[in-house]
């Protein structure tokens, strides 16, 4: 029989990066599974001083976007390789700004996305968004 437990473990690989901000809890920045890259969501920490950037949400969103691409890079993938992305804001009333910022990173081939507000967000951010990236071998 097969033991799904090890067959799961052997086929995930944990993906860290110096150059995004270390996890807060009990996850890490990216999980591999197979050609599937899961991102946990990114907020505006600057992993140089580990203080949030939340100068502008203009700024802000350009940090969770720098920080998103460290992971992606981390396991060998870029902006062109997300698939899916989930965008949590503070208030609706931010879309725009965070739509431009957050379209300039992706130049074709848009992944499918969804964009929710939410009653609050870590650390009491106004962005925080999460990515899924397909690698092919």
């Amino acid at each position: 029989m097969l033991n799904l437990a090890t067959n799961l473990t052997s086929m995930k690989t944990i993906i860290t990066s110096k150059n995004a901000p270390a996890p807060i809890g009990p996850y890490n920045q990216a999980v591999k599974a197979g050609n599937m890259l899961f991102c946990s969501g990114q907020i505006a920490f600057v992993p140089e001083t580990g203080e949030l950037d939340l100068s502008t949400v203009e700024n802000e969103t350009h940090q969770v976007m720098k920080n998103i691409r460290a992971v992606l890079n981390e396991a060998g993938a870029d902006f062109e390789n997300v698939v899916k992305t989930t965008i949590f804001l503070s208030d609706m009333g931010l879309f725009a700004r965070v739509n431009e910022i957050y379209g300039s990173y992706f130049t074709s081939d848009f992944p499918a996305r969804e964009t929710v507000e939410v009653a609050g967000l870590p650390k009491n951010v106004n962005v925080e968004i999460s990515v899924t990236a397909f690698i092919a071998d």
